[in-house]
């Protein structure tokens, strides 16, 4: 196969892949100084990769547009902690911490707009690469080490706890390879443990959050199911619903053990079909952008778009599968864009075990964002 489709398949696994392969075995590496800005690729009060313009344009079915500007609160009552997912083009099998654009990108698409609501704080990690999965899907050992990744996710989140935090409330984010290792650090940092207080929720997503179907939690930490709520964790992963998963899909699967992936639609969070309030680009966490008509005779120039109505969601299950089922209510007749990007293409097709992996926080970022805004006004 050729290796630009080995990429394409690495960047919508994230973890997948890896999380069924051993570690590759290395010796010692010497930890990163996170009381150094260039090991963080967001922080507070800098002109960084969350300092990325969120300026969007609002197309309505009918095809009338306005600018909605942006504008982040550097005085946000609580802050948010991100980890971002597999996008590393380094070419070994963990990163190094020079901040490339890809960082910089995804940043762009997950986290800047959570500027509105908190401050955000980002770490650079070593993370397993994209190299590394392409070993793995072809199925070589893994050249990238988990371990190596956690353990700088988690000497940053002690640094920011002890320079930043100041007994703030603080939001845990992450996506895919990001979602896992905040999953991680969530069992052995977080629930029991005094800092537990401080937690107004963790956003896991693209990432199966395994939950016991009697308690509704991970460990002892619920899942979000009412406006207001605290204290308690949104995931999802994302399919069409026209398209559900099904073998040899890993998202949303539950476990041996009995547990099923979380789903928590967090434009409805008791349950239901809701529309999705998102904000899409010409550009995913991945690859080169492509120009999208959003509709017909304007040229839209802000980086991000929403499009109203266009989608709705709601959480299904399909025999082992739990997930965000998506629907796209394009309309032919109208001049607005009838579909939404976010598949994975591999030969023209999509691939369809991997869902909407590529825009799992996009298509929710409104909602998301609004969430968060709650929870920390309650959290006060």
């Amino acid at each position: 196969m050729h290796k630009t489709i080995w990429a394409a398949l690495a960047v919508s696994a994230g973890l997948a892949a890896s999380a069924c392969a051993q570690p590759a075995p290395v010796g010692p590496q010497p930890k990163n100084d996170y009381s150094q800005d260039a090991a963080w690729l967001c922080r507070p009060g800098r002109q960084d990769a969350c300092a990325q313009d969120q300026t969007a344009t609002i197309v309505a079915a009918d095809g009338s547009t306005r600018v909605e500007p942006f504008k982040a609160d550097p005085k946000a009552p609580i802050d948010c902690f991100y980890v971002y997912p597999t996008v590393s083009t380094d070419p070994g099998g963990n990163s190094d911490m020079t901040i490339d654009p890809a960082e910089t990108i995804v940043a762009e698409q997950q986290l800047a707009r959570f500027g509105q609501v908190c401050r955000t704080f980002a770490p650079m990690y070593r993370q397993v690469t994209l190299a590394a999965l392409r070993q793995v899907m072809q199925g070589k050992p893994s050249p990238g080490d988990e371990n190596l990744a956690y353990g700088d996710v988690l000497d940053a989140w002690k640094d920011y706890l002890a320079r930043d935090n100041g007994g703030r409330g603080v939001v845990l984010i992450g996506h895919s390879q990001g979602s896992r290792l905040l999953l991680r650090l969530l069992a052995e940092e977080v629930d029991g443990k005094p800092v537990q207080k401080q937690l107004v929720s963790a956003l896991i997503l693209g990432m199966n959050t395994p939950i016991d179907p009697a308690t509704d939690a991970y460990g002892d930490i619920k899942m979000c199911r009412k406006p207001g709520q605290t204290g308690c964790i949104v995931s999802y992963v994302s399919f069409r619903a026209s398209s559900p998963p099904a073998e040899p899909a890993f998202f949303g699967k539950a476990t041996p053990d009995g547990k099923r992936a979380a789903c928590v639609n967090p434009a409805a969070l008791a349950g239901g079909e809701a529309p999705l309030h998102g904000y899409f680009s010409d550009r995913t966490i991945a690859g080169a952008p492509r120009k999208t008509p959003w509709v017909k005779g304007k040229d839209v120039t802000t980086t991000f778009v929403s499009t109203p109505g266009l989608v709705s969601a709601e959480c299904a299950t399909s025999g082992p599968y739990d997930y965000l089922a998506i629907k796209v209510h394009g309309d032919p007749a109208d001049p607005r864009v009838d579909d939404i990007p976010g598949d994975l293409m591999v030969l023209g097709s999509p691939l369809k075990a991997w869902g909407l992996h590529l825009v799992d926080v996009n298509l929710a970022m409104g909602d998301l964002v609004a969430l968060v805004g709650a929870q920390g006004e309650g959290w006060k």
